[in-house]
């Protein structure tokens, strides 16, 4: 044996006595690597095991409480592993499952509180970044989620429930190159995974790719034959490609494996022509008589059947039930009149000429990205507008983008809640940054970037002020065509 050898062993068993049971392995297993047959170095390997086993909590006691998580009794698994944790404070995976059964009985913040003490212990544990990620989505920290699921991909590539989750959060963001990427990435790890198959359908379907977005539907109900929500989004892409008859098939087909899908409902009463006798109007009925039905289900049953009453020619249940939908329509917008026009004289007194409440002088760095906004009253042909110019090889059509609405708001809020009276270039600057970084996530090879939110008619203040560069299509339409 070698000087080195020994001086390696004796280091090894040093810092094994001080618990540093991975520092130790390292060792042991260098000296191995130079002396295969070194006894002393294989019996410190088997004896870090050992010790290594009695610092981690018992397999069984795990296993119990994840079995009573499996069957639906989270509080008495969270008990099980508290007991573990006052006996095993350093084991990560001990509080992962805590937190695990904290969010699956409701205390999301407690959850939060044990993935992070989790990864406190071991920052790369892809699983508890994962889950973090859940719960945070769920408390509606987005960009707090985004990054929990990236530092997770970032551990562990190969993880297909997070790249589908974050999938959703950028195709939720309107970010569909991004989006796409991610959902190909999970099936690709994960080939029998219809839930991103159908996510690959709706990003397809998003960007009018919908050839492409009917073989990924396609694939989802092959790898799972009940799955509701793809065959309606076949229905979908079908009727958008005007098969309507491949179209009314998959709306059927969803309706025989959920029966009480009031979205499909809606979505088949569009391209049928209803009969007496047709047994979809007793369901429709049914379902409507009943008092446990969710708002969004009531509003489209209500437009669905004011569709049959349409077609039969009765006309006092069809004004009964289009009151009824518009009514519950109305409520869940929760529009206000005042709070409009609100917001409206605010905008007019931010930007009126005889009024200096913005600071003049702006200056910006010029950007590589030029946004078009496609700006006028709902209904007014944005969509045409952008179909057409998304045609340039230079351009790309990003759609509705409500980012700017949402970056305004908090300065309109502002003048509201602290009656402030001067724009400020810091505000405008601000708006800028984050409305081109949002621009650049879409990652695409087009300079030229179409924004067709109608609404930001309201905001062309802002955009002047913000983006000098940038081009405005204003369109004007017929007021009984838009008014509704």
């Amino acid at each position: 044996m070698t000087i080195k050898t020994q001086r390696l062993l004796v280091r090894a068993k040093k810092i094994a006595k001080k618990g540093e049971i991975e520092e130790a392995r390292k060792l042991y297993t260098s000296i191995l690597k130079d002396s295969p047959h070194n006894q002393e170095a294989k019996n410190g390997l088997l004896a870090l095991d050992l010790a290594q086993d009695q610092l981690r909590p018992p397999k069984a006691q795990i296993q119990s409480a994840v079995s009573l998580i499996n069957n639906g009794q989270a509080q008495e698994a969270l008990e099980t592993v508290e007991a573990l944790i006052k006996d095993f404070p350093d084991e990560q995976l001990l509080f992962n499952i805590s937190g695990v059964c904290y969010k699956a009985i409701g205390q999301l913040n407690e959850a939060v509180k044990s993935f992070e003490k989790a990864l406190s212990i071991k920052p790369d544990y892809a699983e508890a970044q994962y889950n973090l990620g859940v719960v945070l989505r769920e408390l509606g920290q987005v960009d707090a989620a985004m990054r929990c699921y990236e530092k997770a991909l970032a551990s562990k590539h190969a993880y297909p429930n997070a790249h589908n989750n974050l999938g959703n959060i950028l195709l939720e963001l309107r970010q569909l190159e991004a989006a796409l990427d991610h959902f190909e990435w999970a099936v690709a790890f994960k080939p029998d995974f219809a839930e991103a198959h159908n996510n690959i359908g709706v990003t397809l379907q998003e960007l009018m790719r919908l050839d492409e977005s009917i073989k990924s539907y396609e694939k989802a109900v092959t790898h799972k034959p009940d799955y509701v929500q793809a065959h309606n989004n076949l229905g979908i892409s079908f009727q958008k490609l005007g098969q309507m008859d491949e179209a009314v098939k998959r709306y059927e087909k969803a309706l025989a494996i959920k029966p009480d899908y009031a979205t499909v409902h809606h979505n088949l009463s569009a391209l049928k022509k209803y009969t007496a006798s047709d047994a979809q109007i007793t369901k429709m009925q049914s379902l409507l008589s009943t008092s446990d039905l969710s708002q969004s289900d009531r509003i489209y049953l209500c437009f669905a059947l004011a569709k049959v009453y349409e077609d039969l020619g009765k006309q006092d249940e069809l004004f009964k039930v289009l009151h009824e939908g518009n009514q519950l329509r109305r409520q869940e917008l929760n529009y206000s009149l005042d709070r409009s026009q609100n917001y409206h004289s605010i905008i007019r007194k931010l930007f009126s000429p005889t009024d200096s409440v913005i600071e003049k002088s702006l200056s910006y760095e010029p950007s590589t990205i030029q946004p078009v906004f496609i700006v006028g009253m709902l209904r007014s042909g944005t969509t045409l507008v952008e179909q057409i110019i998304a045609n340039h090889h230079a351009v790309y059509g990003a759609g509705e983008l409500n980012v700017l609405t949402n970056l305004i708001a908090p300065i309109i809020e502002s003048h509201l809640t602290q009656n402030a009276n001067v724009l400020t270039e810091k505000d405008f600057l601000s708006i800028r940054k984050q409305y081109l970084d949002s621009l650049s996530r879409f990652n695409v090879p087009e300079n030229v970037i179409t924004d067709k939110w109608p609404l930001n008619f309201r905001n062309i203040g802002f955009i002047l002020s913000a983006f000098p560069e940038a081009k405005i299509i204003h369109l004007k339409r017929d007021a009984r065509a838009t008014c509704w």
